[in-house]
């Protein structure tokens, strides 16, 4: 029999996805485990409210995951979502438009990005210690608003907050999600089809390599910070329609969710290498493990901790491994 007429191709997984195939494996083999151990887990609606509830973390973790593509990082998110829900509440209780107090939050977010931006790269300061400051900086603020919560009782607030979009029988999202799926669709286009996108993974790959390639690496930093910097204020004013409230303790810590969601969506944290949608991924893989801690019902909420910290190490080591097949194929074929 003449075998060349067979199709002999073989699929190949693309291995620079490989990290976010791992990620989408692991939330299935998750969901299908609580579907299997919790009645009423295996519903359209469980799904759902993992997006309803993480809307805001996801916003903020494409921020972050930009910002670790060029090798730096952003440790100011958390404190920002802490100090757009203190100034929504407050210029909220003073009797502001609501759409008005919806555009000043969004312009101290790109403002806040742009500073720290503008510290790294004309200053030659690192990531780590200017973003650093915007957090103490971002969360000190927010009690110089207020050391007490507020309430948010404004009508259009609530509506936005309470309003429901159904998707399938007995399935709906929020508002929120539409904004974060949003958020999401723009930052794809912007990686995969513009010079911005282009500029940010060789950055990221080696600097002095973008810098020889004619790209505007400057520029290109800059504005990574006030892109993370918008998502984390879009993000604080997600979570302050979700929880109506403003406190300047929300979301302490959550940065390092962000990172942690980057990471187990396949984000490389030395930079350049990793897939947008990844984090995406991340944020839903740990509310699952939210959500079956909480149908579990015997298990303390630290757990989640516990589980995070531990898929974090599986994934890194798996990213280590992955580079280092790398580096031996490059030289190889040199």
């Amino acid at each position: 029999m003449n075998k060349k007429g067979l199709n002999t191709k073989k699929i190949k997984l693309n291995r620079d996805n490989i990290s976010i195939y791992a990620t989408v494996a692991l939330f299935l083999l998750l969901f299908i485990i609580g579907s299997v151990k919790y009645r009423g887990f295996f519903s359209s609606q469980v799904i759902a409210n993992l997006f309803i509830d993480n809307a805001y973390l996801i916003v903020v973790a494409i921020g972050e995951a930009v910002a670790i593509l060029t090798g730096g990082i952003d440790l100011s998110v958390g404190a920002m979502i802490a100090f757009v829900s203190m100034i929504t509440a407050s210029l909220l209780e003073k009797g502001l438009n609501p759409f008005l107090v919806i555009g000043i939050v969004l312009v101290v977010g790109i403002i806040f990005g742009t500073v720290q931006g503008i510290l790294i790269q004309k200053f030659g300061l690192h990531p780590w210690i200017v973003t650093l400051a915007g957090m103490f900086f971002a969360r000190g603020a927010s009690y110089l608003i207020s050391i007490d919560t507020i309430i948010i009782n404004d009508p259009t607030f609530s509506k936005i907050s309470s309003f429901r979009i159904p998707i399938l029988p007995g399935a709906f999202i929020s508002i929120n999600v539409v904004v974060s799926l949003i958020v999401l669709l723009v930052a794809v286009y912007m990686l995969k089809f513009t010079k911005f996108g282009r500029s940010v993974y060789a950055l990221g790959g080696n600097e002095a390599s973008a810098k020889l390639m004619g790209l505007s690496v400057e520029k290109t930093k800059v504005l990574v910070y006030t892109f993370s910097g918008f998502c984390s204020a879009l993000g604080g004013l997600l979570f302050t329609i979700y929880t109506l409230s403003g406190y300047g303790l929300h979301c302490n810590g959550m940065e390092m969710d962000a990172i942690a969601a980057c990471v187990i969506g396949g984000i490389l944290l030395t930079g350049g290498y990793g897939n947008i949608i990844g984090p995406l991924f991340g944020v839903l893989t740990t509310g699952i493990i939210q959500t079956l801690i909480m149908f579990d019902g015997t298990l303390n909420s630290w757990w989640t901790k516990i589980a995070v910290g531990m898929l974090l190490f599986i994934f890194i080591v798996l990213q280590r491994v992955i580079v280092l097949q790398d580096e031996k194929r490059k030289s190889i074929a040199t």
